[in-house]
């Protein structure tokens, strides 16, 4: 078990490494979407489309389908309760991150939204914290590696994950790995919880995503490229907390109203 932590530590530490050696980001119009942007370092493209193609049929002939079902059986008030239900497990992660990224004030609002709507929102189901003016900030780990000013590295297309890049696909392996949800289904041998729990979140998400993923495929001349552009763009804006103007007006798919 020790050589398994110290690999996937050494592991996570030289990626950081290579991180520090690559480019940032360029400015540039990206012929797909028309916005003015931020463009990644691609040098896997054929790779990534490949991975691409294949996340593309799979979503086409069982995620989509599934989630088109979740979205007419599930009534709205249970769906919102999914996901505040989520967030709420996310919030020691969220914590973490905070804090690795120096930022006490937004530390703060995540210890008493997680307090808050532990207690007050029945275990979390209802995100009571909002009414009071505490509004969910979502960090991951590769958020704060780059507020810490490592940049995306190249782009990255995960089987079934979909768009990352090595930035980011380190944070996605730290974050899981220090998940106490993860931790203690793993202690307790209920791995079943913890793989239930990144599903259905999964399918939450994505069920959310329907109509921007639905406009961003018939109004783009290249897929791909438009998803690989509003991802570097989603990503650079929560890295700044979505408070520079300069990024592009790409739609906060996270928070687009289903049906």
């Amino acid at each position: 078990m020790r050589g398994i932590i110290i690999k996937k530590t050494v592991m996570a530490a030289l990626c950081c490494m290579l991180l520090m050696g690559t480019a940032s980001c360029a400015r540039s119009v990206d012929p797909a979407t028309g916005y003015r942007s931020h463009s990644i370092n691609d040098p896997l493209e054929f790779l990534n489309r490949t991975i691409f193609s294949f996340n593309n049929i799979l979503d086409h002939m069982l995620i989509e389908p599934v989630s088109k079902v979740y979205l007419f059986v599930v009534p709205e008030f249970m769906r919102d309760g999914v996901q505040n239900f989520m967030r709420n497990l996310n919030s020691p992660i969220i914590i973490g991150n905070q804090i690795l990224q120096f930022d006490g004030k937004g530390a703060g609002v995540a210890v008493a939204r997680f307090v808050i709507n532990t207690t007050a929102g029945v275990g979390g189901l209802v995100d009571v914290a909002s009414r009071y003016g505490l509004e969910y900030e979502p960090e991951d780990f590769g958020q704060t590696l780059g507020a810490w000013g490592l940049g995306h590295g190249f782009y990255l297309v995960l089987p079934v994950v979909g768009p990352s890049s090595l930035r980011d696909g380190v944070g996605i392996a730290v974050d899981g790995f220090a998940d106490p949800v993860r931790i203690v289904a793993h202690n307790t041998e209920n791995e079943w919880i913890y793989y239930s729990r990144v599903g259905l979140e999964g399918l939450d998400t994505r069920a959310r995503l329907l109509k921007a993923i639905q406009d961003l495929r018939q109004n783009s001349l290249d897929y791909y490229a438009a998803v690989r552009s509003a991802y570097v763009q989603k990503r650079i804006s929560l890295v700044k907390d979505q408070k520079e103007a300069s990024v592009a007006a790409i739609p906060d798919y996270d928070d687009d109203e289903m049906d």
